[in-house]
């Protein structure tokens, strides 16, 4: 598998160079902003693949440093994903989660099968899934006589290991992908500090079945700096039936929010639903299970999720892992008639193949960019969001990068330019891709692409680009 990726990233290094236009000048030097950045971060040369070009293919680049070179682009791969879809699905593309009842309602009581068949929503957060039971609860059941079955069949995704990436299974960006997909599979603890009590009480933000959880945590002593608070609680996730903290919470961090990947995730949502369900005042007789939908039954009602233009938005703007993975795995259902990220990725290569025949397609793993495999070219992923400019979608691709300086994961940056960009990053990766306004009025598509041990430092060096390219 890995010689397979390898010999890919080096088909698509060599075959990215007919992507060069004859009016594409190479620059044989880095802008002295960005050299001196980069000399600061201790980052060499050779570890950095930059492209930026008008928004107009047809002008030639102003700067293109190795930028023929497949490397790395960690979350900056999000773009290729969403662009796909909008383009192939439609920004108003919707999930529907169907809910199917095989029995009849019997004076406040649902005697049958509740059916609810996930189709995939990347957004059915606990409000939407507490209106979508309210439903049966607004037909005035107050009682299941009967079990409910989650159909989780529209997607192949069995044997995700949320370990496997990094060995950290409980991060909410290692959650895997799920048919049924409910609050991300991540559940919020708050800590909100009552100091007459003497603790910090606990709210979780989605109820859930089957799993004992605490309702406060012990204050820590008085004066107790906040610091690494959460190694602080001792959390021990060890039982998927239970959450145990054996620690303290300090009072002066005030009130805080833990978001945790729970152990037994193929679980989540069935303990969700029955979370849910019991939290609303409802009763079960029966057991929430996996199953399939009989053939033949007509659904009762669908939930409706936000149109993709707005899942696109959450996903660039914060780049969410898991909800890219249900747009992947979408795109493999919609277009290849099968829900698995295989299916995506052959999607996908028929898109960029048809957009630009000359060169392959990017490595592509889960379309999340967490990957130590993922490759692109600067100038491949530059020439990519050339043609987005031209598109009947820019409109709802731009707007779902983040703005440098203010909201998403660039409100931190400290460029001046007035710029929509998606960052990425990993242990030795740092990447950053998108659009900027040059102060003539000129756009600017920008690639830049660091895979470095020291990539954590680059961020300095993104800025200075940035802002150089803003200077025309």
């Amino acid at each position: 598998m890995l010689q397979t990726l390898m010999w890919r990233s080096l088909r698509l290094s060599v075959a990215s160079v007919a992507l060069a236009g004859a009016g594409h000048v190479l620059a044989q030097s880095l802008p002295p902003p960005v050299e001196a950045a980069l000399a600061r971060a201790q980052i060499g040369r050779d570890a950095v693949s930059l492209y930026v070009a008008p928004v107009e293919g047809r002008k030639p680049a102003r700067l293109a440093w190795q930028a023929m070179q497949a490397m790395n682009p960690a979350s900056v791969m999000k773009l290729v994903t969403t662009y796909a879809a909008l383009e192939q699905l439609g920004p108003t593309y919707v999930w529907r989660t169907s809910v199917y009842l095989d029995g009849v309602v019997d004076n406040g009581a649902f005697r049958g099968t509740v059916y609810i068949k996930g189709a995939g929503d990347p957004k059915l957060v606990s409000e939407r899934l507490w209106l979508m039971l309210g439903r049966l609860q607004g037909m005035g059941v107050k009682v299941i006589v009967g079990d409910i079955v989650v159909d989780r069949s529209a997607f192949q995704v069995q044997g995700h290991d949320a370990a496997a990436f990094d060995g950290e299974p409980f991060k909410p960006y290692n959650a895997g992908p799920d048919a049924l997909l409910i609050n991300y599979k991540t559940q919020v603890l708050g800590f909100i500090p009552d100091g007459a009590a003497g603790v910090a009480r606990i709210h979780y933000e989605l109820p859930m079945g089957q799993l004992q959880a605490p309702t406060s945590v012990p204050l820590a002593p008085p004066g107790t700096a906040c610091g690494d608070w959460r190694s602080q609680l001792q959390a021990d996730w060890s039982d998927p039936q239970r959450i145990q903290l054996q620690g303290r919470y300090p009072a002066s961090c005030g009130d805080k929010n833990w978001a945790i990947a729970l152990p037994d995730p193929n679980s989540f949502a069935l303990k969700a639903v029955e979370g849910m369900w019991r939290s609303m005042g409802g009763q079960l007789t029966g057991s929430v299970r996996d199953g399939v939908v009989p053939a033949g039954l007509k659904p009762a009602w669908e939930n409706q999720s936000p149109a993709l233009a707005e899942v696109v938005r959450d996903i660039n703007k914060y780049s969410n892992n898991v909800m890219t993975q249900q747009v992947l795995l979408t795109l493999g259902k919609e277009r290849m008639g099968v829900g698995s990220l295989e299916a995506g990725r052959a999607a996908l290569a028929q898109w960029w193949q048809l957009r630009w025949p000359a060169a392959e397609m990017p490595l592509v793993e889960n379309g999340a960019g967490l990957s130590r495999h993922a490759r692109i070219s600067a100038q491949a992923l530059g020439r990519m969001l050339q043609t987005a400019w031209g598109s009947s979608v820019m409109p709802e691709f731009v707007a779902s990068m983040p703005i440098s300086g203010m909201d998403g994961t660039l409100r931190r940056s400290k460029a001046s330019a007035s710029a929509h960009l998606k960052t990425g990053s990993l242990r030795d990766t740092n990447a950053l891709a998108g659009y900027v306004h040059g102060n003539s009025g000129q756009r600017y598509v920008l690639v830049a692409l660091i895979n470095h041990p020291n990539a954590g430092a680059a961020r300095p060096v993104m800025d200075a680009l940035v802002d150089w390219v803003a200077q025309d």
